[in-house]
């Protein structure tokens, strides 16, 4: 019996040797020395890089730029003393203020009366 026993730990001994082999021996070494390489940039096209369109977009914006300037140079200037309600900001904080153009509410409920 002491045979047996001895036989049965022998067998689990070059097993472990054989998985720690597996796991650690010279195949292993070759995986971690080959520097791992970038895959090759795929050629995109011009509707796919992102520079190209920033710069479209940008160029897009310059010449909107551009001719609202020019839009805004043709105009004739406003008269000093003429303002327009749109340029002028609302002040009233107060609900019961008239309108720029409507006649104060004098608290008469039938004012033709």
């Amino acid at each position: 019996m002491a045979y047996m026993g001895r036989i049965i730990l022998l067998l689990l001994i070059i097993a472990a040797v054989v998985l720690v082999w597996k796991a650690f021996g010279p195949s292993s070494w070759n995986q971690k020395k080959t520097p791992t390489v970038a895959p090759p940039r795929e050629i995109k096209g011009p509707d796919d890089d992102e520079d190209f369109l920033w710069q479209l977009e940008k160029e897009a914006f310059k010449q909107r730029r551009q001719r609202e300037r020019a839009a805004e140079e043709k105009r004739p200037p406003k008269p000093k003393g003429q303002n327009n309600a749109a340029d002028t900001p609302d002040t009233s904080d107060s609900p019961d203020s008239p309108n720029p153009g409507e006649k104060p509410d004098t608290g008469e409920d039938n004012p033709q009366a």
